[in-house]
């Protein structure tokens, strides 16, 4: 009986059949299914506009706006209201429908807590003593936690830098409360709750530093807690 020969199971298919199994797995060439690539595209589009627009949301929620400048418990946005504003700051603005100070205009730097580290509190006593950057006129504004003005008792939320009491060096001591105090009185809000939140605009009007460069070393006023109710 003569033998039988095999015939090469290679042979007997397609060049393109044989190199394909004979190839690992993770590198065989991929036949894909068009709606099945259509679907996994548009998952990627969608999570990725949706991761998107969460982060952009949640920087514009915080209502702080970036590329912030840092002095103690005072921060300043030098770029706000500049063309250099980043688009996120420019959203909070408008959103609040708030106009910051222009470059030549001023600067205002903002106290969302006091020089310990803690959370203002609107019904607390704070003092803010000390001197600010040499300015024409400055203001000093009590606000809520979302940046409005409140209700007080004597119907004023700020004050002024030409009507402060000052000590011969120059340096200054205010009182922030709700009730009425001596010397340099902040009011503060008359029926506010501590979740309502608090925080100290300084606002210096024709000033030099009016940059982040220009901020370095300046002297800005501390913030201390006296009591809580």
């Amino acid at each position: 009986m003569s033998e039988l020969i095999t015939r090469p199971t290679f042979l007997s298919r397609g060049e393109a059949d044989w190199y394909e199994e004979k190839l690992p797995r993770a590198i065989r060439p991929y036949n894909s299914n068009p709606l099945r690539t259509l679907a996994a595209v548009f998952l990627v589009v969608f999570f990725a506009a949706l991761l998107g627009i969460s982060s952009a949301y949640l920087v514009i929620e915080r209502e702080q706006p970036l590329n912030a400048v840092t002095i103690g418990p005072w921060h300043a946005y030098p770029k706000a209201g500049t063309a250099d504003a980043d688009p996120y700051s420019v959203a909070i603005y408008t959103r609040g429908a708030l106009v910051p100070l222009a470059s030549g205009e001023g600067l205002a730097l903002i106290a969302r807590q006091d020089s310990s580290g803690h959370l203002l509190d609107p019904t607390c006593v704070y003092r803010i003593a000390g001197q600010t950057p040499t300015a024409r006129l400055w203001t000093l504004t009590a606000q809520d936690g979302r940046g409005h003005l409140v209700e007080t008792l004597p119907g004023r939320v700020h004050l002024a830098s030409q009507s402060l009491l000052r000590d011969p060096e120059g340096n200054f001591q205010i009182t922030a409360a709700r009730n009425p105090h001596s010397g340099n009185w902040l009011p503060l809000a008359e029926k506010a709750k501590a979740s309502d939140g608090l925080q100290f605009v300084l606002r210096l009007y024709d000033a030099p530093v009016t940059t982040g460069a220009a901020l370095d070393g300046v002297s800005m006023p501390q913030i201390r807690r006296l009591a809580c109710p």
